[in-house]
């Protein structure tokens, strides 16, 4: 059986190796995490909002599978009790009017809830939102939910390695190994030792996120063209609200999500969670440097301040703010991700060989996750692909 090594062991690159040691289980899957903390960026800290219909005609095929494959998993193994999924009803607060289709709403930083076309009148809401303002509900439980993406990710962790899925933490890729110029294999770097492995590998898979064009550059330099994925970083906040304390009878009316717009010009998203979380966040910043690794962040107070500030807006005086956090998530210049194999022309120096790249999710990487994990495992296994992927995977 063919040895395939993806580096990130992100959400994306879970996926993958969950679906694929599913479907092959005598298939060595190594996983390769350069971050010193796992989950540390975008996979742990995200809002964990999944759709099922709100994306561009390139991705919707996409969309619609992942949203599938989210309820799926939930049901089979106890998702509600174990990463927090519950269907969700999401309501457009005061919002103006922003982009009308695609992806323009990311471009144009407004809220995601544009491309939304259908609206009727919101009938009272979610009780932890104090704000009195006009609600239109733009989606009902049937079309959108929420999870938790950081227990999401222990889980899909947790069952890879019980079927064999070797992690290699904290390590990164340093360089491509040929024989007579095809790919045999892949040299690691241990970060803590400095010791290097090399270590077999038919197919490489590049789930680095907002670091897959550095990944990719540093593994192919004399690349004539590569995946284009640069950085959107966002920060956000987790608040606890005493109206929302994860109650069985406030649980029993299941999740939502408000999207919004502040005067001081972005969009605000707020989703509330299983367990009594809130997670609020929508403050995205195109400029700010990607570190080394996730965990070099610096998280800004004034950032943080702001979106208290609106957490208080909609929520009340009263809620605290558990956790603060900014993470870098991935995005095209389209706002479409990129998925797909890679051209053997494009890999430089004659390299041949099998080099796929999923990544450029943008805010969607956890709604997108279990979809794109599933198509980049048929194609390992030259398999038809479980959704239309035929406009993601273009450089």
């Amino acid at each position: 059986m063919p040895t395939t090594v993806i580096l990130g062991a992100g959400i994306i690159g879970l996926s993958t190796a969950y679906y694929l040691s599913t479907a092959s289980p005598d298939h060595t899957i190594h996983l390769v995490e350069s971050s010193p903390t796992l989950f540390a960026s975008a996979s742990g800290k995200a809002a964990g909002f999944l759709a099922a219909d709100w994306f561009a005609s390139s991705s919707a095929s996409l969309g619609r599978l992942s949203f599938s494959l989210h309820k799926e998993l939930a049901r089979e193994h106890g998702g509600r009790e174990k990463w927090g999924y519950s269907p969700s009803v999401s309501y457009s607060l005061d919002s103006t009017v922003g982009a009308e289709n695609g992806e323009d709403w990311l471009l144009a930083g407004v809220s995601r809830a544009s491309v939304v076309g259908q609206r009727k009148e919101g009938k009272g809401g979610p009780m932890w939102l104090t704000h009195t303002g006009k609600l239109s509900q733009i989606s009902d439980s049937d079309t959108t939910a929420q999870v938790d993406p950081l227990r999401l990710c222990e889980f899909l962790l947790a069952h890879c390695q019980s079927r064999g899925v070797q992690l290699h933490h904290p390590a990164k890729a340093t360089k491509v190994l040929t024989n007579d110029s095809t790919l045999s294999g892949i040299q690691l770097m241990r970060s803590d030792t400095q010791e290097t492995v090399d270590l077999p590998c038919d197919n490489l898979v590049l789930t680095c996120g907002a670091w897959t064009t550095l990944v990719y550059q540093t593994l192919f330099p004399s690349s004539s063209r590569a995946p284009h994925i640069t950085s959107l970083a966002g920060h956000s906040v987790v608040l606890k609200s005493p109206a929302w304390t994860g109650s069985a009878e406030e649980e029993s009316a299941g999740c939502h999500a408000i999207f919004t717009t502040d005067p001081t010009g972005f969009s605000p998203e707020i989703f509330s969670r299983i367990g009594g979380d809130i997670w609020l966040g929508g403050l995205n910043d195109a400029s700010l440097s990607l570190p080394e690794l996730a965990t070099g962040v610096e998280i800004n107070a004034d950032s943080i301040k702001t979106l208290v500030e609106v957490g208080k807006s909609l929520c009340g005086d009263e809620v605290k703010v558990l956790r603060e956090g900014l993470c870098h998530r991935p995005v095209t210049k389209t706002g479409v991700p990129f998925v797909g194999k890679i051209d053997e022309r494009y890999l430089g120096d004659g390299v041949k060989g099998r080099v796929f790249v999923a990544s450029g999710h943008g805010p969607w990487g956890i709604s997108l996750s279990l979809g794109t994990g599933k198509v980049v495992s048929d194609m390992l296994l030259d398999k038809k692909t479980s959704a239309d992927i035929g406009s993601l995977g273009r450089l």
